[in-house]
């Protein structure tokens, strides 16, 4: 029996492209014939809108977006309910929704509240993931090395901006790179190798969120690894990212195509070993479930863990599908084993007993 997939994508934050694109290259990756795949498309404006069941693969991104034509549509019901307003039953959502609104806990909530079962995440983990001051903070308590930072908000910035850019010149060196707390995909993210840089890459990134973040920028390789599972996760091989730009930006991760992608790194046993181990720990610290991307940095044998990233992309050049795919899962098994997970996740959780008074 087919399951119906309900893919999500689209979204209010600044990476809706992106999800645009991730949603293109599922729709090309999936199996038609196991599933039935209801497209839902969250428009920039927030409205929730679901087209007719996909056949085929999607042409092209524009083919994702669409819109309801009734004049005051309550777009979380259309949702829920199909076209006769009967409960529509979905066997898994797909949440292919990165940044704010999507890969931050919220829709993850609403998904919990309508006890659905989705792909990936769950709230806490997507919001620890997402916010990468709080990330930081927990990769602390795990004890997992890790690049010195600081961290403030728009309010501190405004009033004491001064004392703010001292204090990062005196707990770090340049060059240093300025990141808001909570965006992905390197939005917003700038680097700064003396104080007029710094001083516009944090008015920058202060565009995009009001917690920003500012690291001690370091030579090193970047390395990846995929993780894939619930309670007990495997780790895939581990791939290099060598952008031929200073930094990995949003351009080279989506547009230019230019960045090159070496799995399996060269690395040694010793170093590889490190990175699983590091992997494994920050997937459980968040109290992951499905899928993450562990981004490292190594200098040597010294590995630095950089971040988590919740919902990494699965546009065609991705890293984390190539780094399966180099381990021998497939796209399209990547996707069906992502989509057992969640079943998996959401049948424990229905074996939870609440006691009530």
């Amino acid at each position: 029996m087919k399951k119906r997939i309900g893919l999500l994508y689209g979204g209010k934050s600044a990476e809706h492209e992106v999800s645009l694109i991730t949603a293109t290259a599922v729709t090309k990756a999936i199996d038609y014939k196991k599933y039935d795949v209801i497209p839902i498309y969250i428009t920039l404006d927030g409205e929730w809108c679901r087209g007719p069941q996909l056949t085929k693969p999607a042409e092209s991104v524009e083919e994702l977006k669409f819109t309801k034509k009734e004049s005051k549509p309550n777009y979380i019901l259309e949702f829920i309910l199909d076209e006769n307003q009967n409960q529509a039953k979905f066997d898994v959502i797909f949440p292919l929704l990165h940044g704010t609104y999507g890969e931050d806990g919220t829709v993850q909530g609403l998904l919990e509240l309508l006890n659905l079962p989705y792909v990936g995440n769950g709230v806490l983990s997507s919001a620890c993931g997402m916010d990468k001051v709080i990330m930081k903070q927990l990769f602390s308590v795990a004890g997992l090395n890790q690049v010195p930072f600081v961290y403030f908000i728009r309010y501190e910035w405004d009033r004491n901006k001064e004392a703010l850019l001292s204090k990062c010149e005196n707990e770090l060196a340049y060059p240093m790179f300025v990141k808001p707390a909570n965006l992905g995909s390197s939005v917003g993210i700038n680097k700064a190798s003396n104080r007029e840089e710094l001083e516009k890459a944090i008015n920058i990134a202060f565009k995009y969120d009001r917690k920003i973040i500012v690291e001690q920028g370091m030579e090193a390789r970047e390395i990846e690894m995929a993780v894939l599972g619930n309670n007990e996760p495997k780790v895939s091989v581990p791939g290099e990212i060598k952008p031929t730009t200073e930094f990995y930006d949003y351009e080279s991760k989506y547009k230019d195509n230019s960045t090159q992608l070496i799995i399996p790194a060269e690395i040694s046993p010793e170093v590889e070993e490190k990175m699983k181990d590091m992997a494994i720990r920050a997937f459980k610290i968040l109290d992951c479930a499905g899928l993450v991307r562990a981004d490292f940095f190594v200098r040597g044998d010294e590995v630095l863990i950089n971040e988590v990233n919740t919902m990494p992309g699965f546009t065609p050049f991705s890293m984390y599908p190539l780094l399966w795919q180099n381990s021998g899962l497939s796209y399209s098994e990547l996707i069906d084993r992502l989509i057992e997970l969640a079943i998996e996740r959401h049948e424990e959780k229905q074996q939870l007993q609440f006691n009530r008074e």
